[in-house]
Protein backbone atom coordinates (compact mmCIF):
# COMPACT_ATOMS: atom_id res chain seq x y z
CA UNK A 1 0.00 0.00 0.00
CA UNK A 2 2.76 2.63 0.92
CA UNK A 3 4.34 2.03 -2.88
CA UNK A 4 0.87 2.91 -4.12
CA UNK A 5 0.76 6.24 -2.77
CA UNK A 6 4.37 7.00 -3.06
CA UNK A 7 3.62 6.44 -7.02
CA UNK A 8 0.44 8.51 -6.74
CA UNK A 9 2.58 11.28 -4.97
CA UNK A 10 5.33 11.03 -7.97
CA UNK A 11 2.42 11.01 -10.48
CA UNK A 12 0.91 14.65 -9.03
CA UNK A 13 4.48 16.03 -8.68
CA UNK A 14 7.36 13.82 -10.40
CA UNK A 15 11.26 14.02 -8.76
CA UNK A 16 13.35 16.58 -10.33
CA UNK A 17 15.37 15.72 -12.68
CA UNK A 18 18.84 15.99 -10.72
CA UNK A 19 17.04 13.08 -8.15
CA UNK A 20 15.84 11.28 -11.57
CA UNK A 21 19.59 11.15 -12.92
CA UNK A 22 21.11 10.13 -9.19
CA UNK A 23 18.63 7.37 -9.57
CA UNK A 24 19.65 5.84 -12.48
CA UNK A 25 23.93 6.50 -11.51
CA UNK A 26 23.20 4.59 -8.72
CA UNK A 27 21.34 1.40 -10.47
CA UNK A 28 24.08 1.33 -13.41
CA UNK A 29 26.86 1.69 -10.66
CA UNK A 30 24.93 -1.46 -8.88
CA UNK A 31 24.42 -3.28 -12.45
CA UNK A 32 27.93 -2.77 -13.11
CA UNK A 33 28.96 -4.12 -9.85
CA UNK A 34 27.43 -6.89 -10.24
CA UNK A 35 28.46 -7.30 -14.39
CA UNK A 36 32.06 -7.21 -12.88
CA UNK A 37 31.34 -9.72 -10.08
CA UNK A 38 29.87 -12.39 -12.94
CA UNK A 39 32.23 -12.17 -15.21
CA UNK A 40 35.63 -11.64 -12.69
CA UNK A 41 34.04 -13.64 -9.80
CA UNK A 42 33.56 -13.33 -6.04
CA UNK A 43 37.10 -13.26 -4.54
CA UNK A 44 37.92 -15.23 -1.23
CA UNK A 45 39.14 -13.06 0.85
CA UNK A 46 35.44 -11.32 1.08
CA UNK A 47 33.94 -14.50 1.94
CA UNK A 48 32.21 -15.19 5.14
CA UNK A 49 33.59 -18.85 6.63
CA UNK A 50 31.49 -20.12 9.59
CA UNK A 51 33.25 -19.70 12.85
CA UNK A 52 32.92 -22.71 15.56
CA UNK A 53 29.85 -22.10 17.70
CA UNK A 54 31.95 -20.75 20.69
CA UNK A 55 32.92 -18.00 19.14
CA UNK A 56 36.29 -16.99 17.39
CA UNK A 57 39.37 -18.98 17.46
CA UNK A 58 42.12 -16.98 19.44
Amino acid sequence: MHWLLRMAMWARKPPSARRVVLVLVVIALCLGLYVIERWIGWPDWLTAHNLPRGGPTR
